[in-house]
């Protein structure tokens, strides 16, 4: 396996984020990424996200979104809704086989996992796999379509923290090319979702409350220090020498600024 290149991007919109994560899986399509990209970030402005299953006019209350001037992107993976707020966010494209992060899709889904439960112990947070559950409570798909939100259910090799899901892993797999996409929530400003949802506005007071207390959040472990650079210190210590920074140059340009050529 090649080594793990470790970009801290920092913080962009939801569409940009998502555009780059796009970007980056075509890459890998054309075998031109160079073997694995671990690429940390953060939303600014907070946004949403939806799985690329989702109808957004089914899920999202359009004039609410537009009211707020919320940002919001499909993802290239599946999953449902997130509302990204006080949260480490992650991508980690690769190639599927003997050069890249894994063989197949469930063994990248445990082995990204894995890795993200021990940078968290190094940090503190008592994260463990998840063995996977059913819907969690407030799931409103009855109300008028909307689906329950990602936190409101985890799945197996998902982290959780004391019995609840801290974090939500999505990917996509696409001619021997593979893409991850994971949330780690700091704080329980997720539960703002319920106030852009396609549900009965007397609803999304109760569902707000229920996803805050269905969830598992690390910022209370963490001492006030929830920089990015301080989760990609404890990543690179526990990879050690099988890691390294990933730093663009202004001329590396794939489908917007600050994307990465072709390497190895």
């Amino acid at each position: 396996m090649r080594r793990l290149r470790l970009w801290v991007d920092g913080a962009h919109d939801a569409p940009a984020n998502m555009a780059r994560d796009a970007a980056l899986l075509e890459r890998a399509e054309a075998g031109m990424l160079g073997g694995t990209l671990l690429r940390l970030f953060t939303f600014s402005p907070p946004g949403i996200t939806l799985g690329r299953g989702q109808d957004p006019a089914t899920e999202l209350d359009a004039a609410a979104v537009e009211r707020d001037g919320v940002r919001w992107a499909v993802r290239p993976t599946g999953g449902r809704a997130i509302w990204h707020e006080e949260e480490w966010t992650f991508s980690l494209v690769t190639s599927l086989g003997p050069d890249g992060w894994a063989t197949s899709p469930a063994e990248a889904y445990e082995r990204t996992g894995r890795l993200f439960a021990a940078a968290l112990a190094r940090l503190g947070v008592p994260a463990d796999l998840s063995p996977g559950s059913a819907r969690g409570p407030g799931a409103p798909r009855a109300a008028l379509g909307a689906a329950p939100p990602c936190f409101a259910s985890t799945a197996r090799h998902e982290l959780v923290a004391e019995g609840r899901k801290l974090a939500g892993i999505a990917q996509r797999a696409v001619r021997g090319a593979l893409l991850q996409q994971g949330s780690l929530l700091l704080g329980d400003a997720h539960a703002k979702l319920a106030m852009y949802l396609r549900v009965p506005v007397a609803e999304r007071e109760r569902l707000r409350e229920s996803w805050r207390g269905s969830a598992a959040t690390a910022g209370r472990w963490l001492a006030g220090d929830a920089s990015l650079a301080r989760l990609a210190g404890a990543i690179e210590s526990e990879l050690g020498e099988t890691c390294e920074r990933y730093e663009p140059q202004p001329t590396d340009r794939l489908g917007g600024p600050g994307l990465p050529r072709p390497s190895g």
